[in-house]
């Protein structure tokens, strides 16, 4: 079976990386999309939240290079 591809909305804050952590290492799903605020938007997932990074788990070396979207733009998201 194919992995089902997926994004997280909000994947810089701290819900976000748990939730990126838990599609990184799920058997079903393909991290594709991270999106976040203006802020974080173009910067690399590593860029974005490696600093701010809240979890006792390493982030997953799958989402590092991800370019972050811009979640207040719909059409990037998709």
């Amino acid at each position: 079976m194919d992995k089902l591809k997926v994004g997280v909305i909000g994947g810089t804050g701290m819900v976000g990386q748990r939730f990126v952590t838990l599609i990184a290492n799920h058997p079903w799903f393909e991290l594709k999309v991270i999106a976040a605020s203006s802020r974080s938007a173009g910067k690399t997932y590593e860029e974005a939240a490696g600093k701010r990074w809240a979890l006792d788990v390493p982030m997953p070396e799958s989402a590092k290079n991800i370019v972050i979207k811009d979640a207040s733009d719909v059409k990037s998201v998709a």
